[in-house]
């Protein structure tokens, strides 16, 4: 099938790390602006791709697979995309039928897996209920998984030996750097254990030295559990789960959930008016975590193109 194909350039030099935040917010919290760490993130991005081409290398290929016509997918499709492009990367956009079959994805990813200009594959999930997204993502090539989800990449950082890493996990690694924020010796508790978020973000946590639970809908007595934590992450997709008062006052607090009220608001996993009371910093929603996702699959391509025999 044919691509949507586009691509831009770009420019080099890593600035030092600097520390911002929002103001405080009523209660004494600090928000934690992703979406000016993600921002920063990119030019970073956008600089190494203008050294690649002074080089004479070509720019890294990203290829983004859609299948149907989900709204909130196509939004997020979208917003990869267009980050591509600022960034210079050549970027490919696939748009199936919704009833797509499992045959002619894996052919797709074949196909990919052998394209020289495609560094990067990222599976837009979910998929249609008929598909199975495990076996596809298994299909994507280690080098080209760019998403951190393929069995190879989740042991790697298992083992530590990280390679190419989950990008929510990875983004919430760089808040907290940012962000000034030492976990080591630190107690971080999250909330939710899915494959995407909760179980590589904490194999991200024991990496830098945290000593880390692990909370899941098993779990009993979940408020104590929280109120343990210097360091919180909550990546359920529930609105409000996280009740303000559980959390320990100072805590700094990562809300990844992004949730849709029937009046149209955006909310995340966590009491945020509560929350604010208590917490040191906090993650708004949005504009939080989500950037720094789209920031970390843009890293993940680069490093990717980097690696790349």
């Amino acid at each position: 099938m044919q691509p949507e194909n586009k691509s831009t350039s770009s420019h080099n030099h890593r600035p030092a790390p600097t520390l911002i935040f929002e103001e405080a917010v009523k209660g004494g919290a600090r928000l934690i602006p992703g979406k000016a760490i993600a921002a920063g993130i990119r030019a970073e991005v956008k600089l190494a791709v203008e050294r690649r081409i002074e080089q004479g290398l070509r720019v890294p290929g990203l290829a983004v697979i859609l299948v149907g016509q989900d709204p909130a997918s196509a939004v997020y499709v979208s917003h990869k995309t267009k980050a591509c492009e600022e960034v210079g990367f050549l970027s490919r956009r696939y748009v199936l039928e919704a009833d797509a079959s499992q045959a002619s994805l894996e052919a797709l990813i074949d196909e990919l897996n052998e394209d020289g200009e495609i560094d990067g594959i990222l599976l837009q999930l979910p998929l249609p209920a008929h598909l199975e997204a495990a076996p596809l993502l298994e299909r994507i090539h280690p080098g080209k998984d760019v998403d951190g989800f393929h069995p190879y990449n989740v042991g790697r950082l298992a083992q530590r030996m990280p390679a190419l890493r989950p990008c929510t996990p990875k983004g919430i690694i760089t808040l907290l750097q940012k962000s000034g924020i030492d976990p080591k010796g630190k107690d971080t508790v999250i909330v939710g254990a899915s494959n995407i978020v909760g179980r590589p973000m904490a194999l991200e946590m024991l990496l830098v030295g945290s000593t880390v639970t692990v909370t899941h809908k098993f779990t009993s007595n979940l408020a104590h559990k929280v109120a343990m934590a210097d360091i919180l992450i909550v990546a359920v997709g529930i609105p409000g789960l996280v009740k303000g008062e559980w959390i320990k006052p100072g805590a700094v607090v990562i809300d990844v959930g992004i949730n849709r009220l029937d009046c149209g608001k955006l909310c995340g996993d966590v009491e945020f008016d509560a929350a604010i009371q208590r917490a040191a910093l906090i993650t708004p929603v949005p504009g939080g975590v989500g950037p720094m996702t789209v920031a970390t699959l843009l890293e993940n391509t680069l490093l990717a193109a980097t690696l790349k025999p």
